[in-house]
């Protein structure tokens, strides 16, 4: 069970490998890779005030990684989990590259893919990172969406105590 916060990039293969590895004999393994959009609101008009030219990831060392952990323990706390990784990336990020990195590993799949789900939807709410855009019109600090908020609505009715 591993955070990591970082500038560089990571290798998918190697992370899935790594899972394998610390989960000993899983019967499923789940992961998810986030990557920086080129267009932040497919719904929005097409124009340049919606094309992405970076986005820069700004954080709070040691506040950061003391929230995934403990984003880290309520997942093992809610599903029978053998291995957990998070890897979540900061500084000055181009569209297409990969951002965050979440996974699972359980005997279970059903398991695995709840706990992924869980650990990305509280990452996107609850991690204190701050997103900034930079557009060909401007850059302004991203807001928090009412979906990441319906979501962690949707876990807490699920179980109380998160």
């Amino acid at each position: 069970m591993s955070i990591s916060i970082q500038t560089e990039d990571f290798d998918l293969a190697r992370e899935y490998e790594g899972l394998r590895q610390d989960a000993g004999d899983p019967g499923a393994i789940v992961t998810f890779t986030g990557l920086v959009r080129e267009i932040y609101d497919a719904s929005a008009e097409p124009g340049p005030e919606n094309r992405i030219l970076s986005l820069t990831l700004e954080h709070y060392p040691g506040m950061t990684e003391k929230c995934l952990q403990q984003i880290l323990d309520n997942a093992r706390q809610r599903w029978d989990l053998l291995a957990c990784r998070i890897i979540h990336r900061v500084g000055k990020l181009q569209p297409h590259e990969q951002i965050v990195f979440v996974g699972a590993a359980s005997s279970h799949r059903q398991h695995a893919f709840e706990a992924a789900s869980y650990l990305m939807d509280y990452l996107k709410s609850t991690a204190p990172f701050w997103k900034k855009q930079e557009t060909p019109v401007d850059s302004h600090w991203v807001q928090a969406r009412e979906s990441d908020a319906e979501a962690i609505a949707r876990w807490q009715a699920s179980h109380s105590g998160d």
